[in-house]
């Protein structure tokens, strides 16, 4: 009998999700339509901007940050309609699970490495929240207040709203923020922070310390910071032609602009104050995944296609997700080859 309860709560949530899912996407479909010509325009110079970056332009953190949030403008609307709200690509914990049942367990296992004392007491920060999904289910595991920052105005009026539709908004908090700059809270505010990827993928060498001397700063003693980070695996070189030419293709399709080694970023937040406890590749592999989005994507550009004769969805839209699916097919070698983990694990601890 309680396997058979199990079954039907599993089947009203997966029907729930999928109507979610189906508005979800058609939100994202009118608001591609609608989008004003600038933010289109702004799009498409960032994701010539990324690649220019990959072919060896100079370029500046501010010019960096400008392109990364004209290019999420439009990228988190886009994603939407493929069921990528939370705009990262999981590993494949479950194999009987999909994206969002995988993109659960992930969360989960962030949530657990922060090692939280007084779980329904504390204060996490989300640092990166993009529409607020993941902060909204951490602070349903935990059963206290979240706070998140990020770099688009759209995604954190989406969280806001969102907040409010889930009457949570005395216990979730969204601003805009910056990872170059000092971040907007006090010091020793949090009971434990985390990301998934949504932070080192943004920062040159130089300056990983400045924003881990950040982080120290906001937590409390004996606070963690965990995460779930693409990062370049210890076995990619930069002196081997193939391992850079699969990085030039899909660096640009992460909407990132850097990519650094773990080692780079753990000596950051030991130079910070942080005692490691953790850096370790992901569990599992995410290109699984990866291909189900990739299949996706190649069924919804013959209807994209059909949209466009009509002139009902505008051209740039099917030049864009077939820029995204050669860069996912580049990234899916590049994990197969394991010289790149799109979900590497590090859990770092400020002393008491």
């Amino acid at each position: 009998m309680a396997s058979i309860f199990s079954y039907m709560k599993r089947e009203n949530r997966d029907i729930s999700a999928n109507m979610y899912r189906m508005k979800t996407s058609f939100t994202g479909i009118k608001r591609l339509v609608t989008l004003p010509e600038e933010d289109k325009q702004g799009c498409i110079d960032a994701y010539k901007f990324f690649q220019n970056m990959q072919a060896g332009e100079e370029t500046t953190t501010e010019e960096e940050t400008k392109a990364v949030a004209a290019y999420y403008k439009v990228l988190n609307n886009m994603l939407s309609v493929f069921d990528l709200e939370k705009l990262y690509i999981p590993p494949q914990l479950d194999e009987n699970e999909g994206l969002y049942g995988n993109q659960l367990l992930c969360e989960q296992a962030v949530f657990k490495e922060l090692n939280l004392q007084d779980p329904e007491n504390s204060h996490l920060l989300d640092m990166g929240c993009g529409r607020g999904r993941i902060a909204h289910y951490m602070a349903t595991l935990s059963g206290g207040q979240v706070s998140g920052y990020n770099i688009d105005p759209n995604q954190i009026e989406n969280a806001i709203e969102w907040a409010d539709r889930c009457n949570m908004s005395d216990r979730l908090h969204f601003k805009v923020g910056n990872h170059h700059e000092p971040l907007d809270y006090d010091s020793e505010t949090f009971d434990g922070c985390f990301s998934i990827q949504a932070v080192w993928p943004f920062f040159k060498k130089e300056e990983l310390y400045d924003h881990a001397q950040e982080m120290y700063r906001v937590l409390k003693p004996g606070a963690r910071y965990s995460c779930s980070e693409y990062l370049l695996s210890p076995y990619f070189d930069w002196n081997n032609e193939e391992h850079v030419a699969l990085h030039k293709s899909y660096l640009p399709t992460l909407a990132a602009t850097q990519s650094m080694y773990p080692a780079d970023v753990c000596a950051a937040l030991e130079k910070a104050g942080f005692k490691i406890i953790l850096s370790e590749p992901s569990k599992s592999e995410a290109w699984p995944i990866c291909e189900q989005k990739r299949d996706m994507i190649k069924l919804a550009r013959k209807a994209i296609r059909g949209l466009e004769k009509v002139r009902l969805m505008p051209p740039w839209v099917e030049e864009s997700l077939d820029l995204l699916q050669k860069g996912g097919e580049s990234w899916t070698e590049a994990e197969k080859a394991k010289i790149a983990d799109l979900n590497w694990r590090i859990v770092a601890e400020k002393p008491v």
